[in-house]
């Protein structure tokens, strides 16, 4: 049986870097998959002078965008005075159904504001939230929200929880469904605040894989698939996350380099270094998707180089590949049908 072509519109002008990162990894990633249509979206003129001298595949096109959304650019701005930047033109695409997903590196702001605006919420979703994979001991963790909604009540929470199970099942291909955390001080059941509270009780009545509260350790441990929290905790987290990877780096490097005896010490454990570079590689993590809407839409780092850009390409190609919106949607109705009915 025949694959389903999934098209994806990737924002070229957004990010640090633009066409420099943006068209490489196209071409690259067409190479390593037939099954896939990719449509850059800005400035013609910009894109064309970057695909000169390449080797152009037919499943490659260029549409037309006349303005950019600058980094930091409000929002709100963006959303009135720029209709037609990168950003807003592939998020079109999408809603109009020229595209199954769009990745942009730009403004994370103004993507989640044009994005909702234009793609609209998901039936009984009320938010929606920023989930990605963070590395850990079993893998890798999926974490929500992280930064999109800084004020949850329990109800959000929970949708989070759905929303969260229902991604990492598609992404993962899980035959079980996803256990599930709820990010607290601690495990007991008198810690947290109101919010926490009310959501646990939400979850354990659920028929969702609810295992209870979890601390912030048991995200890098693998203790469970998903992690919820509100988005003010959750990108602390993630932020925090990031801060420890680079002091590490920082002292092994300076420890290794302190003198010739060091040096011979690091070099015979390269290859150790290698593997361990590789399996925390942030890189390779890259590809935020923004849950809740009526479409896929992937945020990507804004300072990604060609190998983590790639890397958002796929979290939209499998996601386009496995209608995660629509299982949302369904995952949704399903708990508050269960709700309804208790």
């Amino acid at each position: 049986m025949r694959r389903k072509v999934v098209t994806i519109a990737l924002d070229a002008m957004g990010g640090d870097h633009g066409t420099e990162v943006v068209v490489p990894a196209a071409l690259h990633f067409l190479k390593r998959y037939k099954d896939v249509n990719l449509i850059l979206v800005g400035r013609e003129e910009v894109i064309k002078e970057h695909l000169k001298g390449k080797s152009i595949d037919e499943r490659i096109r260029i549409h037309h965008a006349s303005q950019q959304v600058e980094m930091g650019e409000h929002p709100s701005k963006a959303l009135r005075g720029k209709k037609d930047s990168s950003m807003r033109v592939a998020i079109d695409l999408v809603k109009n159904g020229t595209a199954d997903a769009c990745v942009s590196a730009g403004n994370t702001g103004a993507l989640m504001a044009t994005a909702r605006f234009v793609l609209k919420m998901l039936p009984n979703v009320d938010r929606p939230a920023i989930i990605t994979a963070i590395p850990s001991i079993n893998g890798h963790t999926w974490m929500l929200d992280l930064g999109a909604n800084v004020d949850c009540s329990a109800a959000h929470l929970f949708q989070f929880a759905v929303m969260g199970s229902e991604l990492a099942s598609s992404m993962d291909d899980a035959p079980n469904a996803p256990s599930i955390g709820l990010l607290n001080i601690g495990q007991e059941e008198i810690k947290g605040n109101e919010q926490v509270k009310e959501a646990h009780e939400l979850l354990s009545t659920s028929s969702l894989n609810y295992v209870g509260y979890v601390e912030g350790d048991d995200i890098y441990k693998g203790t469970v698939d998903v992690v919820v929290s509100d988005g003010f905790v959750g990108n602390v987290a993630l932020k925090s996350s990031e801060g420890v990877a680079k002091m590490i780096s920082h002292y092994l490097k300076q420890g290794f380099m302190r003198n010739l005896l060091t040096k011979l010490a690091g070099l015979a454990a390269l290859p150790v270094i290698k593997s361990l570079r590789r399996k925390i590689d942030p890189r390779r993590y890259n590809g935020a998707s923004l849950l809740g809407l009526r479409g896929i839409v992937i945020k990507s780092h804004g300072g990604a180089d060609r190998l983590a850009f790639e890397h958002a390409i796929r979290i939209a190609r499998k996601a386009a590949r496995k209608n995660v919106p629509e299982r949302i949607a369904q995952g949704v109705e399903a708990q508050l049908d269960k709700r309804a009915s208790a």
